[in-house]
């Protein structure tokens, strides 16, 4: 019997690549996201569409209801929709951070909440929360998006202990550099709303250096792997990392003060 799995953010990069690799591999796959249209190519390979908005209570229940309709079970929850929302913490606007707390943050939570009934009934499960090593790291000029990430990882961290006597897994993954359209969303947010003023030459610095390293980052397809070797773990990690950068990132991370971190970050903005 096949196992399904709910992915959200399925219409492109690491999302899609994971849907398309489940799909190779015999999982039955509800790709989920806002722009449906994007996910045509994985409906030809076998998978599912949802058209759900994480911001958007109502789309995230119908989905999950369709599902257990469909299906009567879910064993593996996704939850890959994100966004980066860069720009200095003075500048960009209140109602612009909520969104993205909402997106990254709130909505990966309500819909775990929906799934867990169904898991718990079942006595088993995954949930596999996609985070960032800027859930772990933060950088000038990316507050927000790197509160959401740090808030992903404590919410994981007591969801796999509340669910762990369900025999739910919790499992964080924390990709590094990605060839993905994140990055340019992230800079265009940034040059919006930092170019000018007290921010601006940070800001550039920063773009600067995310062009210079961007050949370097990998092809989501890594991180599509990480993902399918937790799932398939029979006592899998409660971390995983992969990407451009990610596992020296974390390892100075652990080693380095406050402020030799910071010294090393600011380096890099010279």
């Amino acid at each position: 019997m096949s196992k399904i799995v709910l992915i959200t953010g399925a219409s492109s990069g690491m999302g899609k690549a994971t849907a398309q690799l489940l799909l190779r591999k015999g999982y039955k796959v509800y790709g989920a996201a806002r722009r449906i249209e994007k996910m045509n190519d994985l409906k030809q390979e076998g998978g599912e569409l949802l058209k759900m908005d994480m911001t958007d209570n109502q789309s995230m229940i119908s989905g999950v209801e369709e599902i257990i309709k469909n299906e009567g079970y879910l064993d593996i929850l996704i939850n890959n929709a994100g966004f980066g929302l860069y720009g200095a913490i003075e500048d960009v606007p209140i109602e612009q951070a909520k969104y993205q707390m909402e997106v990254n943050v709130f909505g990966l939570a309500r819909l775990s909440q929906l799934v867990l009934p169904h898991m718990r009934n079942n006595n088993s499960g995954t949930i596999i929360n996609v985070s960032s090593v800027g859930g772990k790291i933060a950088n000038p000029l990316g507050g927000w998006y790197h509160a959401s990430k740090f808030a992903v990882e404590a919410l994981s961290d007591s969801l796999r202990m509340e669910a762990k006597q369900f025999g739910i897994d919790v499992i964080v993954i924390e990709p590094g550099g990605v060839k993905s359209e994140w990055g340019d969303i992230a800079m265009n947010h940034a040059l919006s709303s930092s170019r000018e003023g007290h921010y601006g030459q940070m800001t550039s610095k920063m773009i600067e250096t995310g062009i210079r390293f961007k050949n370097k980052n990998v092809e989501p397809e890594i991180i599509a792997d990480i993902i399918l070797k937790a799932i398939r773990a029979k006592v899998p990690n409660i971390r995983y990392s992969g990407g451009f950068m990610a596992k020296p990132l974390l390892l100075l991370r652990r080693l380095l003060s406050d402020r030799l971190m910071d010294k090393m970050i600011l380096n890099q903005y010279k």
